[in-house]
This record gives structure tokens, sequence and C-alpha cells, in this order.
């Protein structure tokens, strides 16, 4: 197996899964927004290899790969925004580069899109023959039409060449092994929640999305990864997640009543394209790979939470042995 932008927050989670499944797993990544701290206890595994490479860069690895999971690219806006076009970039250039280390191999590859490809949808749910309503010129267009461009190139491959491609629309995922500055919301709440600070609502507040728990996630990327069906009938997008939906301001109030926080609510401008609302239609998911998420919200908050505490707990030690 190969997990490119395996040392991120669901590479990483990812990574963990298939080492205990007893699979060999070579994680690649470029470090921009992967955390060794995520997978440092892999480092020193038998059946886990660590590639400092960029996915821009062409490159092939020794020996025989049957799964290439193509994760990388960063997810969170302020980190996809601080570089657009490298993040553009990652998505085409890494993805043309992944499909030929995959038509090299004989490997199944699989792509992480995204339910970003929607753009500020006019319909919910939002099921996999909605072609979105995008703004290809936004601040966001960047990640968007990335994962969009690499989905025909994903596509095309599979007609054209014959590569075994599997493409997952990912919608909200959380959990442990989230980075403390992902800047998105549900760590956004924690964190502030924790810390004491006033949790940033963006809008009015009535925005919704849709959050899926990382194990829940895995189980979905695994099952659409292995799921056999007749050749060309699971190779078009699935959409992966929660179709539980939430306000901002019902996520605001769970997180500081899970953490027992005492604080308060500050409003800002909506960021140009976020959009007011986000929520998968699974039927495609439920029908060809019999899955569906089965953790819900206040549940998968709790271990996500005691994550956060003790992430900050760290930062603190380290700030203080630094003094």
């Amino acid at each position: 197996m190969l997990v490119a932008g395996g040392a991120g927050f669901i590479g990483s989670n990812l990574c963990h899964r298939l080492i205990a499944e007893g699979d060999r797993v070579i994680c690649v990544d470029n470090m921009e927004t992967g955390r060794h701290e995520n997978i440092a206890d892999l480092l020193t595994h038998p059946r886990f290899a660590f590639l400092h490479h960029d996915i821009v860069g062409a490159f092939t690895v020794g020996g025989p790969i049957d799964r290439i999971y193509n994760l990388a690219c960063p997810g969170s806006p302020p980190k996809y925004q601080r570089d657009p076009v490298h993040t553009f970039k990652t998505s085409i250039i890494g993805g043309i580069n992944l499909l030929s280390l995959a038509e090299e191999k004989s490997a199944r590859i699989l792509q992480s899109s995204t339910s970003e490809v929607y753009g500020d949808p006019d319909i919910s749910p939002q099921s996999e023959d909605y072609r979105g309503l995008v703004n290809t010129i936004g601040p966001r267009a960047c990640y968007d039409e990335g994962k969009r461009g690499a989905e025909t190139l994903f596509h095309e491959m599979n007609k054209r060449r014959g590569v075994e491609t599997r493409i997952a629309r990912i919608f909200n995922t959380y959990g442990p092994r989230m980075d403390p500055e992902d800047g998105r919301v549900v760590s956004n709440f924690i964190i502030q929640a924790i810390t004491g600070n006033n949790l940033t609502v963006y809008g009015d507040g009535n925005q919704t999305r849709s959050f899926c728990y990382i194990d829940d996630m895995l189980d979905g990327l695994v099952a659409l990864m292995e799921t056999e069906t007749p050749f060309g009938t699971i190779n078009d997008p699935v959409n992966l997640g929660n179709p539980g939906e939430f306000t901002m301001l019902e996520l605001a109030d769970l997180v500081r009543e899970m953490t027992g926080s005492g604080s308060g609510l500050v409003f800002r401008g909506l960021p140009v394209d976020d959009p007011h609302q986000r929520r998968p239609d699974i039927h495609k998911a439920k029908h060809l790979l019999g899955w569906e998420p089965k953790i819900p919200l206040r549940e998968g908050l709790e271990p996500t939470i005691a994550y956060f505490r003790a992430e900050l707990a760290i930062q603190q030690r380290l700030r203080g042995s630094a003094a």
C-alpha cells in the first residue's frame, strides 16, 4: 500500500489502520501540512516506510504496490490558500504522477476528492450527479477546481488506459490527529472552548455542515477501495460523509457544553464563497459499498476533545521547558 499525504489527518489515521490490519505501508508526504507527530510511532515499524517527497515531482518506488491512496493536498482553506498555485499543482500534476505510478505497478488507486466540488450548492442533499455551483476564480478555486480536474484525470485514465480508479468525495471529517492549527470549524471551536476564548462564528451561524468521524470515514475509504464489482460500475465518484446536518450555532453550543466552557460567541463576516449548506446524499455508498456512518456527532466529539486537550498540554509543557 502507498498512502500519499500519509502524515496528514486522514492519511495518518489510514496508515495506522492499514498497519493494524497487517499491510505494508509506504507513506509519502512533503510535510507541508503533514505532522511528524502523526506517524512518529510508526517510523520504527517493520512494515512501514516513510518517503519525504512532494508528489508534484515525479517519482517511483521499488517493489510491488497493489493499492495507492491519494490523500495529498491541504484541505484547510487557510493552508491551501497560502500557495494556491502549488495547491492546484498538487491535485493535477501530483494526480498525474500517482496515476502513472499506478499504471506502472498495475495498482488500484483511490483519489480523495471533496464535497467542495459542489461549491455553494443550491440543492440539498448533494448527490453525485449534481454538477455544483462553483466559482472558478474565487479564493477557494485552487482547491475546488484542482479536485474537479483530478476527477477528470482519474476518469480518463480509467476509461482510456484501464487504470483501476476509485474517487471518494469526502465531506467534513473530524477526529484525533487533526492539526490544532487546522483552521476548520471543529478544531477551531474546540481549541477556542478549551482555552477560554470566544468561539468565532462566521456569518450568522445558520449555515450547515455534516460531520463524519474519522473511523467511519476510514471504513468508507477502505470499502470503496476494496469493493469488487463488475468493471466500470464503481469508478465514478462516490460521496462519503455523514448525512447528519448541523448549523454552526448548534455545533458551537454542543462543543461548549461538552468542554464545560464558559466561552461566548463572536461573529465575523462570512468568507467569500463559503458554502451555506453542505449535506451528502449517500445512497450510492449504501448500495455499492454497504457503508454508512455509525458514530453520531456527540460520540465522536468525545475522543476528539480529549485529543485536543492532550495536544494543548504537550504544547504548554514544551513552551515551559523552552522558557
